[in-house]
């Protein structure tokens, strides 16, 4: 894939999520965790580690901020809006 080609939509009657999300930057929690959600459903949160959540964020389609400003505080707060996103009380 070269640079600045857009991925595929997984359902070919969705858009591109470029299309419809907005970039996404580290402090935008909420919706990285509904964009792993989408990219990873069903997936075990106990098998994922912070540096699983690194990778897989910045593959995000959008994600656009400096890859560097990542650490654990914002990998472990993704983390926990993620759990409580797929275990509601």
């Amino acid at each position: 894939m070269s640079p600045g080609e857009k991925l595929p939509s997984a359902n070919p009657e969705l858009p591109n999520r470029e299309e419809v999300w907005p970039a996404l930057f580290w402090e935008d929690t909420y919706a990285i965790v509904q964009a792993l959600i989408e990219e990873h459903p069903g997936i075990n949160l106990e098998d994922v580690s912070l540096g699983l959540i690194y990778s897989w964020t910045v593959a995000l389609p959008g994600f656009d901020d400096d890859r560097e400003l990542a650490n654990e505080e914002i990998l472990a707060a993704i983390y926990q809006e993620w759990y409580e996103e797929v275990n509601p009380i």
